[in-house]
C-alpha cells in the first residue's frame, strides 16, 4: 500500500465532525462490562451487542473508523453478514486492536511494558486481509513516586515505534496510544510534565524508526488532575494544557489526535475536547477522539441484553457520537 493510501486513511478518520469508535474491549474487559449490567460475557452476547452498535441507522454521521477485537473482526452478524463488511457497507473504516496487552517490567515493579511485537508481521498481514485498515498499540504508564522510570517510557516508546513500522510495512495506519494513567494524588502539573515526557520519547522512537507521519494517528490520554487530586483542574485547564503539551511534544505532520477517555465520564470527556477546539490556540492536527466508555456506557446500559432495547441502545449510541462529533468541531 502506497504512502498517499495510509495519508488517505489518516485523514478519513478525522473527518470533520466524526471521531472512532474503541470497540477492543478484551475478554475480561468486556466481561467487566457486561457484568455491570448483569448479562454472562457470551460470544453470541458479545456479538449481539457489537451488531447492535455497528448497525445505528446513520452513525456514520458521526463514526469514521471502529477499533475491533480480535474475535470481533472474525464474527458475522446473526444473518450472517460479517460485521467487518456490515462497517464497510456503512462506510466505515474497520481497525484492529493487536497488542497482546501490558506486562510487568521485570526489574520494576508496578510497571509494565505492552508485548505483542513477535509474530506481528504475519498478524498484520492476516488483519489486512480481513478488511482492516488501521491499527492500534496501547503503551501505559502508570504516575506514582517512582514511576514512570525511564525505562518505562523508553521500553513502552520502542515497542509502539516498532508496531508503527510494522503496520505501515503491511499497508496499514497505525494509531500510538501513550496512556498516562488518571490514576493517583498527583495534580495537573505532574501530569503534564510526565506527558511531555512520555510524548517526546515517542515520537524520537517513531522518528528513529522512519515511521511515516502523515500515516499515522496519536491517541493520547489528556493533561488532568489525578483521580485522587483534591484540586481537580476545570474544563478549560484542561482543554489548555493538553494543547499547549501537544503544540510542545507533536510534529505538525501527524493528521490527527484521538483521545482516549481514560476512565473520565462521557459527559466530562465531550466537554473537554469540545472546549480544546473552542482555544484561540494553534492546532496544526485535527483533535477528536477514540473513546470506548464514553462513547458506550449510555448504550451498553439502555441495552441490557434484551432484544426489545436494541433501539434505546442506539438511540444512546448516536447521542453520544452526535455530541463527541460535534465537540471535534467546537460545536457545543
Amino acid at each position: 500500500m502506497s504512502d498517499v493510501t495510509l495519508f488517505e486513511t489518516a485523514q478519513a478518520l478525522v473527518e470533520d465532525g466524526k471521531g472512532i469508535l474503541a470497540a477492543d474491549e478484551s475478554a475480561p474487559t468486556i466481561k467487566k462490562r457486561f457484568d455491570s449490567i448483569d448479562v454472562e460475557s457470551t460470544e453470541e452476547n458479545r456479538r449481539d451487542y457489537r451488531e447492535m452498535l455497528f448497525t445505528t441507522p446513520d452513525v456514520a454521521s458521526y463514526i469514521s473508523g471502529v477499533i475491533l477485537f480480535d474475535e470481533t473482526i472474525r464474527q458475522s452478524a446473526a444473518d450472517g453478514t460479517s460485521l467487518v463488511k456490515i462497517l464497510q457497507s456503512h462506510g466505515i473504516i474497520p481497525g484492529i486492536k493487536v497488542d497482546k496487552g501490558a506486562k510487568p517490567l521485570a526489574g520494576y515493579p508496578g510497571e509494565t511494558v505492552t508485548e505483542g511485537l513477535d509474530g506481528l508481521r504475519d498478524r498484520l498481514a492476516e488483519y489486512a486481509n480481513l478488511g482492516a485498515r488501521f491499527t492500534k498499540w496501547r503503551g501505559v504508564y502508570k504516575i506514582t513516586e517512582e514511576a514512570p522510570s525511564s525505562a518505562s517510557i523508553s521500553a513502552n516508546a520502542h515497542a509502539l515505534a516498532r508496531y508503527a513500522a510494522l503496520a505501515q510495512e503491511a499497508g496499514l495506519v497505525p494509531i500510538v496510544e501513550p496512556e498516562v494513567l488518571m490514576d493517583g494524588p498527583h495534580d495537573i502539573d505532574v501530569c503534564e510534565a510526565v506527558t511531555e515526557e512520555v510524548l517526546r520519547e515517542v515520537f524520537a522512537q517513531l522518528a528513529m524508526q522512519d515511521v511515516l507521519l502523515e500515516g499515522m494517528l496519536l491517541k493520547p490520554n489528556m493533561v488532568i488532575s489525578g483521580t485522587e487530586c483534591p484540586e481537580q483542574a476545570d474544563v478549560e485547564e484542561v482543554a489548555e494544557r493538553t494543547v499547549a503539551s501537544l503544540q510542545r511534544c507533536v510534529p505538525a505532520a501527524v493528521p490527527g489526535i484521538v483521545f482516549l477517555s481514560g476512565g473520565q465520564s462521557d459527559e466530562v470527556a465531550t466537554a473537554h475536547l469540545n472546549a480544546m477546539n473552542q482555544l484561540e490556540m494553534a492546532r496544526p492536527w485535527k483533535l477528536s477522539f477514540s473513546y470506548g466508555r464514553a462513547l458506550q456506557a449510555a448504550p451498553l446500559k439502555a441495552w441490557s441484553g434484551k432484544t426489545d432495547n436494541v433501539a434505546a441502545g442506539q438511540a444512546a449510541f448516536m447521542a453520544r457520537a452526535k455530541a463527541n462529533g460535534a465537540a471535534t468541531l467546537g460545536a457545543l
